[in-house]
């Protein structure tokens, strides 16, 4: 099936972009938006978005097709992990879903129609509404593409038009999506745009900033301090900074019997997206005491991927890339043999899967592709003292422990400094109302108007 050309990445390899093309496509979707987005309903757009979802789990759906056929390619993701995350994000997209982060974001889901108020505002004799930015400019590197779906989401949501400035050969997934949208609604579909260009070609990115109200990053620290200090007063800058992710199992869960399931969770948080995400657990911390060893889980683990390998196979990596997870794995088996309590399991003739043991708790940062580290520890207080390094960069804590316990690690783990805390096998599926970074993700996009009365 053939796609007409809709957005500027929709152009041929040997078009070429100046600063006035992006002044001029900036201009139409802000057009496209005062007249048919921002006189929206926040309902219809609500279910606009879920039926986007809906289609794009269909197996027949011709963008979702071409988003597992083409996509491998751009993403270098094998096209059965590449379905397996991106259905995790379609099914977050219910009404459902989208309506609680409406109301958990705005405090009201018709808070971007109308002047409205909660209880306590009314309380307080005061209503409120809130307003998007005319337009957004996403500036996105070479991420994951759920992250620019999802800012895509909130984006429609703040009936804002939006720019998405995506890195070379990264534009397809978001694209594709957003033709999807433009199939179910076209004036809709009309207020985005999609382009790429390198990050070495400022003079683009500096005419999408001078026509943004709002501008989001993503990437390194220091991207994100130069492409902040190119945003001029007045204009909203929303930068999303790298974050890593673990997880913690108590003894009290890790009996004989119950090791598989937790293995088979944790398999599914390290596999999916291939490590790649902010959100997939890096180390794994086991409680020492139980009735199963913290060996015996990495054992288990082991097996798990092995088996998640058959069924959604790991990328196939760049020479470099795989020397690295080799020179890793000697390393961990020199050690291994010298009895320093390191272990080591690995997949055969290949760099697909490797689980390191060891008994120093110290955080060590993996370096991702189906690459765990499992690490026995004494206690929650023995975790956080082994995680000290990275504390104030981690996201999210996958955590598998009794019911009765989990309010108390979650306190402690809060004042520690983690935002996202969820079961262990669901740390790569967050729900649409989740706190990015622990931030409101819309809430941030949006300017309050307050009515006091």
């Amino acid at each position: 099936m053939e796609f007409p050309a809709l957005y500027l990445a929709d152009m041929p390899p040997e078009a070429v972009l100046d600063p006035r093309i992006v002044r001029e496509a900036s201009i139409a979707v802000k057009r496209n938006r005062a007249r048919y987005l921002e006189t929206m309903s926040t309902s219809s757009l609500v279910s606009l978005i879920a039926s986007l979802g809906e289609e794009c789990r269909h197996p027949t759906n011709p963008f979702r097709q071409r988003m597992l056929t083409q996509g491998p390619a751009h993403t270098g993701l094998s096209p059965a992990s590449l379905a397996s995350g991106l259905d995790r994000f379609f099914e977050s997209l219910t009404r459902d879903s989208i309506l609680d982060l409406l109301r958990q974001d705005l405090g009201h889901e018709r808070r971007l129609d109308e002047i409205c108020s909660t209880p306590v505002e009314q309380r307080a004799n005061k209503s409120s509404v809130a307003t998007g930015p005319e337009m957004i400019g996403h500036i996105t590197p070479r991420l994951l593409p759920v992250s620019a779906l999802q800012s895509m989401v909130l984006g429609l949501l703040a009936k804002s038009s939006q720019f998405f400035r995506c890195s070379p050969g990264t534009s397809l997934i978001p694209r594709v999506f957003a033709h999807a949208l433009h199939a179910l609604d076209s004036r809709v579909g009309s207020c985005l745009e999609f382009a790429e260009w390198s990050s070495e070609q400022q003079e683009l990115t500096d005419a999408l900033i001078a026509e943004s109200g709002c501008v989001t990053a993503a990437g390194q620290d220091e991207t994100l301090i130069s492409i902040r200090s190119r945003v001029p007063a007045g204009v909203r800058f929303l930068g999303f900074g790298n974050r890593l992710s673990f997880a913690f199992i108590s003894k009290d869960l890790l009996v004989p019997h119950n090791l598989g399931r937790l293995a088979g969770k944790a398999a599914a948080d390290v596999a999916t997206w291939d490590q790649l995400g902010c959100l997939s657990p890096q180390v794994i911390y086991v409680e020492e005491g139980g009735a199963a060893s913290p060996e015996s889980f990495a054992e288990k683990l082991a097996q798990e991927l092995d088996r998640v390998e058959s069924e959604e196979p790991r990328a196939v990596l760049a020479p470099e890339v795989s020397a690295t997870i080799t020179r890793l794995r000697g390393l961990y088996e020199i050690r291994a043999s010298a009895g320093t309590g390191t272990q080591l399991w690995k997949s055969e003739n290949s760099t697909a899967w490797t689980v390191i043991f060891e008994q120093d708790p110290q955080f060590q940062k993996s370096c991702l592709h189906r690459f765990i580290y499992v690490k026995g520890v004494r206690s929650v207080d023995d975790m956080l003292q082994a995680a000290d390094v990275v504390r104030g960069q981690v996201s999210t804590v996958g955590l598998a422990v009794h019911d009765g316990d989990a309010p108390e690690i979650v306190y402690r783990l809060a004042r520690w400094g983690v935002s996202r805390v969820c079961p262990l096998g669901r740390m790569q599926q967050p729900p649409a109302a989740w706190r990015h970074d622990g931030r409101l993700g819309l809430a941030e996009l949006v300017q309050w108007t307050d009515w006091e009365h």
